[in-house]
């Protein structure tokens, strides 16, 4: 059963204190915390914040947050019992308190007014709709990605945050990092001349459907949670190998290959490359080992697995009639011409950490301003990620009608937009 407990928001305990300070002989003590004298944020500049399926990446994710002086983590929910316990324990242990609670449900943890904040890293089954939930809670979120499972649910989470008016920040963190950035400025304010085509590593090219693993004794609920896991995802008996949730029904119960995940990395700099257009309207299978995808503008989206310079994982290149440029996961830039820095000095940060990326997630939840990968980049840059990998499942060429959002005359294709989630889940 999951747990929760009754308190007070910390904004709303302050104001009360406060006030209540007036009508009493006794001074009101108020921690130093509160205050903010710890090093950490005044509790009213504080961002309250929530886990839901803190795992690997999660984890990650939650020690840049916990780096955050304005952060306050509250409560985690996870469907495994042992991953609870141990959020609980980094959370509890940074904060110097027990206040982080655990639930298994994280409706439960949605309920809750005095949390601003929900970091969402479960696996990418549950991406988009735990972020429809959250967004109709009123929370901000960051989500990692792959963000959405098929074409139509990443027409939702751009549709779904513009009616509720949350901010989202999609999990690809490289826009944030200084090099990718000034790469991607070069190609779209012109530097490179008229642009011609934007390179995206995918690593892996295949595509096939999710299936049911062997049937194994399923553990008790409190334990693992395995309904939950499942989610809106069709139902399966239990076996453990589909627990790892990186892997677990990935873009429309398509799994393998990169496309829809180190490929959502890179294509989300091509996309912001080109402006953060709209999603390539043609997709081809793979040819020379190149997946060729067409803008309406003729721009070409090539995602390849070879001829990169070196840069290190997650390479993009983008050419122009005039220049090109090439970054990677190395920190480094290798330019057509060293006159296309103008006298900048790019900082090179390696290792592609999330910090920097949370940061602009926490002051766009301040500001209201929308961060690096706010929900309309996440929705083109994913479904030019489904296209390829529909493109890539199905064999053959696929044309995208941006304004049906539909593949053209092509029924088999069009079902792959979209998929039923299982009862009681809807987005």
């Amino acid at each position: 059963m999951s747990t929760q407990v009754s308190r007070i928001p910390r904004r709303r305990f302050l104001k009360t204190t406060l006030s209540a300070g007036a009508a009493v002989v006794a001074p009101q003590l108020i921690p130093g915390t509160a205050l903010g004298k710890d090093g950490t944020a005044p509790a009213s500049e504080r961002i309250t914040v929530g886990g839901i399926g803190i795992g690997r990446r999660g984890g990650y994710d939650l020690g840049c947050f916990l780096q955050q002086p304005d952060v306050q983590f509250l409560a985690v929910c996870d469907i495994k019992a042992k991953r609870r316990g141990e959020v609980k324990a980094i959370a509890d242990r940074h904060h110097g308190n027990q206040d982080c609670d655990t639930y298994r449900d994280f409706r439960e943890l949605l309920d809750r007014d005095d949390i601003d904040a929900v970091l969402i890293a479960t696996g990418p089954n549950w991406h988009c709709t735990a972020s429809a939930y959250a967004a109709r809670a009123g929370k901000d979120m960051y989500c990692e990605k792959p963000c959405t499972k098929n074409v139509v649910q990443s027409l939702t989470l751009l549709d779904t945050m513009r009616r509720t008016g949350r901010i989202f920040q999609a999990g690809t963190q490289r826009r944030n990092l200084p090099h990718f950035a000034f790469a991607c400025e070069l190609a779209r304010t012109g530097k490179l001349g008229k642009l011609k085509r934007v390179y995206a590593h995918p690593m892996g090219m295949t595509a096939r459907m999710s299936g049911w693993g062997k049937a194994e004794p399923e553990p008790p609920k409190e334990e693992v949670d395995w309904d939950m896991y499942l989610g809106p995802a069709a139902w399966r008996p239990y076996n453990k190998a589909d627990l790892n949730g990186f892997h677990f029904e990935k873009g429309g119960g398509l799994v393998g290959g990169g496309v829809l995940e180190w490929g959502s990395h890179c294509v989300d700099l091509c996309q912001w490359a080109v402006g953060d257009t709209d999603a390539p309207v043609e997709y081809n299978p793979p040819e020379n080992n190149e997946i060729i995808c067409r803008y309406e503008n003729g721009v070409e989206l090539v995602l390849r697995e070879k001829g990169w310079i070196g840069l290190g994982s997650c390479p993009v290149r983008f050419e122009g009639e005039t220049g090109w440029v090439e970054a990677g996961d190395s920190g480094k830039l290798v330019l057509s011409s060293p006159e296309l820095l103008a006298g900048r000095k790019v900082a090179e940060i390696g290792g592609y950490p999330a910090t920097f990326h949370v940061r602009d997630f926490l002051d766009c939840v301040k500001t209201r301003n929308q961060p690096k990968t706010n929900a309309k980049a996440a929705c083109y840059a994913h479904i030019a990620c489904h296209g390829a990998n529909n493109a890539l499942f199905l064999g053959r060429q696929l044309k995208y009608d941006s304004k049906t959002t539909e593949y053209i005359d092509d029924p088999e294709a069009n079902r792959l937009r979209s998929e039923a989630l299982r009862s009681p889940w809807r987005i």
